[in-house]
């Protein structure tokens, strides 16, 4: 059982809360092979919009590009959402600035030093390029 395995699981379960208020499950079909994945991310909720931070490295997210129906796994109860990928550097780092905002435990394993409570500027412009945003539209 690899990490996504467990982390999967746990969000599945009755015990989900420990983590389910920052971790959902995102299951989307493979432009390619048609195929569904699901993957554990990340997210903040603004309102009706859901924002997952990824790095451009990984390969999950091109199967969003120009939009794809997705499904979510929210705290436990199944949502549909439309999602976008946000590729656009200056995007980001505004993006960045209000998920360190809400997330601000993610700061240090991205090499992002808070100050006052605020991301350092030069920091978020360096990670921004290696990351882009992910926005889901709840349906």
């Amino acid at each position: 059982m690899n990490g996504n395995d467990f982390m999967s699981a746990v969000l599945r379960s009755p015990f989900h809360g420990m983590l389910s208020n920052g971790m959902m499950l995102i299951t989307f079909t493979g432009r390619k092979t048609g195929k569904k994945y699901t993957t554990p991310v990340g997210y903040f909720r603004e309102g009706d919009t859901l924002w997952v931070l990824t790095s451009r490295e990984r390969k999950w997210w091109r199967n969003l590009r120009g939009g794809a129906e997705v499904d979510l796994l929210l705290k436990r109860m199944p949502v549909k959402g439309l999602a976008e990928t946000e590729l656009n550097e200056k995007a980001v780092e505004t993006l960045m600035h209000e998920y360190l905002r809400h997330v601000p435990q993610a700061a240090k394993p991205m090499g992002i030093r808070m100050e006052n409570g605020k991301a350092n500027a030069d920091d978020i412009v360096r990670v921004a390029k290696d990351r882009l945003f992910i926005r889901i539209c709840v349906l």
